[in-house]
């Protein structure tokens, strides 16, 4: 996929950003899954020079685009001289394949897209095992689409598989070697990480942990509890690894908070099996705080999608939910009322001490009961 990198050297690709509302697609504000979907392209520091939307009545299992939808992108490839098509959907390698054949252009999907995010913002050697092996598969499973050139017998003698070896065999051989050699390095990490955990369970210390949909401030809110500089933007998967820091409350109740990934709609099952491992301290939370940008049109939904891959995850703990960015919010007595339903909760704006007030009041209580 085309990065921004390296302008004034390199020749950028010309892409279509290709926006589809799948019939399986329930949300009822389409174009914030779009605007949604442009934001991934943004933080993966991709401008696409064509945006097209377009709305399927059924998906085609071969192509995912219907033959009629199919031709109309290949023309609209054609008149723009586009090289690269970035797809808002996940597709299967023959899909994406048969795609990219028909209309002659490279094929992203919103796998591979998430992936190369997820790529550049694990910083911590388990997220960067984590998301090499989720690199790896993904990789795996494109060979079966690959041209004629990996089908190709390889003639040459002495190779280990023996003679006659297809180059698709060696390509995939060769990343199930390296699938493994991160499994094990993975492995390693997790050790480590369950030392830590079984030291922090033996001290009885209170575990509190951030989740929610992406950007909606579960770092900013950890700083400012904190007094923290973990880093916190304005853009999406942001934060990629777990961050663990110390929290003390009023007379100096010790608590442990956590920050994780955030959740997206329609978040490949992949990706979340990959982070199952950072997700599984989610298992052994005292407290989940449940963080929600209230501002956003979107937010009941995104609190929808935090609990169905909660029940994914089958992680059922306590929850607090903090509704988030009540400063941007126009009618804030209209808002809060329809927040009643989500209990227990708090309202605050992590930008702001006084307004943060009401969670730290929350987790004193809390602590203090425990």
């Amino acid at each position: 996929m085309a990065k921004t990198q390296n302008i004034e050297t390199t020749r950028q690709p010309k892409t279509l950003a290709l926006c589809v509302w799948a019939p399986y697609n329930k949300t009822k504000n389409i174009d914030s899954y779009y605007e949604e979907f442009l934001n991934l392209i943004k933080t993966n520091g991709v401008v696409p020079d064509v945006v097209e939307k377009i709305k399927l009545r059924e998906t085609h299992p071969v192509t995912f685009l219907t033959s009629g939808k199919l031709e109309s992108l290949r023309q609209l490839c054609e008149a723009n001289d586009i090289e690269e098509v970035i797809i808002s959907e996940a597709l299967t390698s023959q899909q994406e394949k048969n795609m990219s054949d028909y209309i002659h252009c490279e094929i992203f999907d919103r796998t591979q897209l998430i992936l190369e995010i997820f790529e550049k913002a694990a910083h911590s050697g388990e997220g960067q095992a984590q998301v090499e092996i989720a690199m790896l598969k993904h990789a795996k499973t494109r060979l079966a689409g690959k041209g004629v050139h990996l089908a190709q017998q390889s003639g040459v003698f002495g190779l280990r598989g023996g003679p006659g070896e297809t180059l698709k065999e060696r390509e995939r051989r060769h990343i199930e070697d390296q699938i493994k050699k991160a499994e094990r390095k993975l492995g390693t990490l997790q050790k480590v990480r369950a030392t830590q955990r079984k030291q922090r369970l033996n001290s009885k210390i209170p575990f509190v942990c951030l989740i929610g949909y992406t950007n909606a401030g579960k770092s900013t809110i950890l700083n400012a509890l904190t007094k923290s500089n973990v880093l916190a933007e304005d853009k999406l998967f942001a934060t990629l690894d777990t961050t663990t820091r110390d929290l003390y409350l009023g007379d100096q109740k010790k608590t442990l908070i956590s920050d994780t990934v955030g959740f997206i709609q329609l978040l490949p099952t992949k990706l979340i099996e990959a982070f199952k491992s950072t997700l599984s301290e989610l298992e052994f939370a005292s407290l989940l705080l449940i963080v929600v940008d209230v501002s956003d049109s979107e937010w009941k939904n995104h609190i929808k999608v935090v609990h169905e891959i909660l029940d994914e995850l089958d992680v059922d703990k306590p929850v607090l939910y903090v509704f988030n960015k009540i400063d941007k919010v126009e009618d804030r007595e209209d808002t809060e009322t329809q927040l009643d339903e989500y209990q227990p909760h708090v309202v605050v704006s992590a930008n702001s001490k006084d307004e943060l007030q009401p969670l730290s009041a929350f987790l004193y209580n809390w602590r203090s009961q425990i």
